[in-house]
């Protein structure tokens, strides 16, 4: 069937087949659908929406566009991705942590987008860190270490390699059909035998209303299933940062304390054993959360976790004593400046967006795709949620190159935080799991 017909079914609401998925699908990747014919695409899905059928076939044709990995090792392959919110760092732990409890974890992640930042961000604030690695290298560090954490190689899901760039111009970024389509073909291209998903909603995510986050994780979650991949998707709060930091190396040195097992990043850590838990029980690797979790916070008394992330960064380019000496290497800002307090009270809302767009406005994240970062800049020590605060202790502290660079952040960060006179009752980081649908 044609290109145009297989466009006017979409316009018309009419159902496409699994044939004519596949064949558009082909056609984003070999350049035979032109942009406009891949905009008119993106448009019709937006406007009419794909049935739960198509998104499955559109996701597995765009897996099946380029190179589909395939493993052989003595243990599940598995994985966790994110959509992304401020001070989000926890595929820094969860990666090894896993590795210890014997899964095997291809981790292929994004750089920062919007107001959040970027996993591949954080890591090269690691000197000599290597993202964008062969196939053939990745191979061999998942396989040897037990988890990887790179960027997508080339020819990993080339369709919607194409598509993600329409979208961005078309205004139908926020297509759930699209969204699931576009996270899953992927994560599905790096052979996983089992997903979590993190769903972030609130100021500092993507999503701000629960019922829209909850809308796409259901979707990735029988999406992903109905592709024959066992998926479990939590719903976690981002109406303040995960970590006590905003940025790159800042956030690197935060997900380095919880794997030294060190007390001060108590969300991040809950976050983590969540997730980890029960995509350790989806695998096989568990019999229970609860026993998943304990083995999970062992990897982090033991030492074993921060040992499987050093060994990881030695693998991928980075200096072989990092995890013992992250001072040593990890990029420091020029100035450092606390940031006041105006009012009394307790700490009551925090604007995740705005703390994000701080960050930006640092050099810590992109205004515009190809711009380079100050991996030393950002937030860190921010008050959690709750705390009782006096006018002029501090609420965080401002990395930043240079004194008029700090000022403007905190010109910035004057609309970012809410005072009560009383404490309220402290919000769930964990809103609603998702069970795998059969």
């Amino acid at each position: 069937m044609s290109i145009t017909r297989i466009l006017a079914k979409v316009r018309e609401g009419s159902l496409l087949d699994a044939a004519e998925i596949r064949n558009f699908a082909n056609g984003l990747a070999d350049g035979t659908v032109s942009d406009a014919q891949a905009a008119a695409f993106a448009m019709a899905v937006c406007v009419n929406g794909l049935s739960e059928p198509e998104r499955i076939e559109l996701t597995l044709a765009m897996r099946d566009s380029g190179q589909v990995r395939s493993w052989a090792l003595p243990g599940p392959v598995i994985d966790k991705h994110s959509t992304g919110g401020v001070g989000d760092n926890a595929s820094l732990v969860l990666a090894p942590a896993l590795a210890v409890c014997g899964g095997f974890v291809p981790m292929v992640s994004g750089r920062g987008l919007g107001h959040t930042g970027g996993t591949l961000d954080k890591l090269e604030a690691i000197p000599g860190y290597q993202t964008e690695v062969s196939p053939e290298l990745f191979q061999k560090v998942v396989g040897e270490v037990g988890c990887a954490i790179v960027g997508a190689a080339e020819g990993i899901a080339p369709a919607d390699k194409r598509l993600y760039a329409i979208r961005d111009l078309t205004g139908t970024v926020e297509s759930v059909d699209l969204i699931t389509s576009s996270i899953l073909s992927k994560k599905l291209a790096a052979g996983l035998e089992a997903l979590v998903l993190d769903v972030k909603v609130g100021t500092g995510a993507f999503l701000s209303k629960t019922e829209e986050a909850r809308a796409l994780a259901e979707s990735l979650v029988r999406v992903a299933n109905g592709a024959g991949c066992p998926t479990i998707a939590l719903l976690t709060d981002m109406n303040e940062p995960l970590a006590t930091s905003a940025g790159n190396a800042l956030e690197v040195d935060s997900a380095l304390r919880v794997l030294r097992n060190e007390p001060g990043e108590e969300r991040l850590l809950e976050v983590c054993l969540a997730l980890g838990s029960k995509l350790m029980v989806a695998s096989g690797l568990a019999e229970s959360e609860s026993l998943a979790e304990e083995r999970l916070l062992d990897s982090l008394k033991s030492g074993r976790a921060a040992e499987k992330f050093g060994k990881m960064i030695a693998e991928l380019g980075g200096p072989s004593d990092f995890v013992e000496r992250p001072e040593k290497h990890l990029p420091k800002p020029k100035v450092v400046f606390e940031y006041p307090a105006k009012s009394s009270g307790f700490l009551a809302g925090m604007n995740g967006r705005i703390l994000g767009e701080a960050v930006i406005e640092l050099g810590g994240g992109r205004k515009r795709a190809n711009d380079s970062l100050d991996h030393s800049v950002g937030l860190d020590r921010i008050v959690r949620l709750g705390t009782e605060i006096q006018a002029g202790d501090p609420l965080l502290r401002i990395g930043a190159v240079d004194d008029a660079s700090a000022r403007r952040v905190s010109s910035l960060l004057d609309d970012a935080f809410v005072f009560s006179e009383n404490p309220s009752e402290p919000q769930a980081l964990i809103l609603q799991t998702l069970p795998s649908i059969e």
